[in-house]
């Protein structure tokens, strides 16, 4: 089925990890919401845990990334 296919990249730099997941999908672009919506809580949770994300065009679809700290670097 098209839009199906996605790439999972993972790095770490210094003390954050920045996570990137791809997919062919240009038109299903994540938006900020304040509330959960009938997609759920995933963008409320990345906006939680992560210090920045974004969304990159690609190609053929789009990238959409989040910076989250380490544990180690999160205040207590």
């Amino acid at each position: 089925m098209p839009g199906r296919d996605f790439e999972l990249r993972m790095g770490c730099a210094g003390d954050h990890v920045t996570i990137e997941l791809s997919d062919a999908r240009a038109e299903r672009r994540p938006l900020p919401t304040p509330e959960p919506d009938e997609g759920g809580y995933g963008l409320l949770l990345v906006a939680t845990l992560a210090t920045t994300w974004g969304v990159k065009p690609r190609q053929v679809g789009k990238t959409v990334w989040a910076t989250v700290p380490l544990a180690s670097a999160v205040p207590q």
